[in-house]
């Protein structure tokens, strides 16, 4: 890695793209220069057309974000909870089983999409029933409607009816807690509580479900992996750290400058955006020795998947529960995966491109 960054054209505008891994951590931490505080920007390509609020707590700085953070985080640690443990453990135990009955499958669509929004409909405490409306919004909520134009505003709609449900027959789900939160002593604004619940279900899903079909294409072509799992199931841990490393589902995030700075050479104006690559630093050969090799019991592991700093990604513990929990599925209850068909996802740029899951993936799964 020669250069620690690149201009490249992104979202109709040239923005320097920080690659290497100490100087994305670095940014990550330093909102003063690199700011998360800039609505519908921080995604790349921005936001404006598909959303009309401001994710939270994503899109703000400290000391705020941390007061925000703390608002929706104790459903978000609920994957930590042996109970909850046990509902991820059985839900994926039952998509396998159901999968390994069939002749073949569309992983992406059929397996991925429903394992990724049930398991949502848990963390957020509301009945498992619901996952079957997100299965119809598709893989990206905001880009898969029809002729490929924005959808969006079909994700805020069901916010708002669901809101609006919470507050006249309040319970312990996640729209019940936001109509009852409060922030810096006073409730929150509708805008606000539409800008939690569009992060919850906008941030963890594709990401989720291009992880998982990732690791089932790979332990079908690699099924040495999945028997050396189940030789030694510690190596359940490293290997789903090591998978999300190299398959980074989050290319790049990005931040604005609120004043005129540099970054390694090139300048950037006050309102400008950079890119902090998290893919490129998770491949940084200064800190991974070998990075493009695939080692399950690669230690220690700071790859930078789940982002990095206070903008640390919330759902982290619930993506690192539902990995773990599938690699030990596999390894118990599946014999074989065969590809039978399959078309990567390469989303491309003008300056780069790179191999992220797989747009469809059709394979056969018979069990042990």
């Amino acid at each position: 890695m020669e250069k620690g960054v690149l201009a490249a054209d992104l979202d109709g505008d040239t923005i320097p793209m920080i690659l290497r891994h100490k100087d994305v951590r670095e940014a990550s931490r330093n909102w003063k220069v690199f700011s998360s505080d800039a609505p519908f920007r921080v995604p790349i390509p921005s936001e404006e057309k598909n959303r009309s609020v401001r994710q939270l707590p994503i899109e703000t700085d400290p000391p705020e974000h941390t007061e925000w953070r703390a608002i929706v985080e104790p459903f978000f640690r609920r994957p930590k909870d042996p109970d909850f443990i046990e509902k991820m453990s059985h839900l994926i135990g039952r998509l396998v089983q159901e999968t390994c009955r069939r002749d073949r499958i569309e992983v992406v669509r059929d397996f991925a999409l429903p394992l990724q929004s049930r398991a949502l409909t848990h963390l957020l405490n509301v009945p498992e029933s619901e996952a079957e409306i997100w299965i119809g919004w598709a893989v990206h909520v905001f880009r898969d409607g029809e002729d490929g134009e924005p959808r969006g505003m079909e994700l805020e709609d069901y916010i708002h009816a669901q809101i609006d449900r919470a507050a006249a027959h309040p319970g312990d789900d996640f729209f019940s807690a936001l109509t009852r939160a409060e922030y810096r002593g006073r409730r929150l604004s509708r805008d606000e509580m539409v800008g939690f619940a569009n992060l919850t279900f906008a941030g963890g899903r594709d990401t989720i479900i291009n992880t998982v079909a990732w690791i089932v294409a790979y332990v079908a072509e690699h099924p040495e992996a999945l028997a050396a799992l189940r030789d030694d199931p510690r190596l359940i841990v490293s290997a789903s750290e090591e998978f999300v490393r190299v398959i980074s589902p989050l290319t790049h995030i990005g931040r604005v400058c609120p004043v005129d700075t540099e970054v390694h050479g090139l300048k950037v104006k006050a309102g400008e955006r950079v890119s902090l690559c998290w893919a490129s630093a998770n491949f940084d050969e200064s800190v991974f020795d070998a990075p493009q090799e695939i080692r399950l019991d690669r230690r220690p592991n700071a790859h930078m998947a789940y982002g990095s700093g206070p903008h640390l990604c919330l759902g982290a513990f619930h993506a690192r529960l539902i990995i773990r929990t599938l690699l030990q599925t596999l390894c118990d209850r599946v014999g074989s995966v065969t590809i039978l068909d399959f078309e990567e996802r390469a989303p491309s740029e003008a300056d780069f491109q790179r191999s992220v899951g797989y747009e469809s993936l059709t394979v056969r799964m018979t069990g042990r």
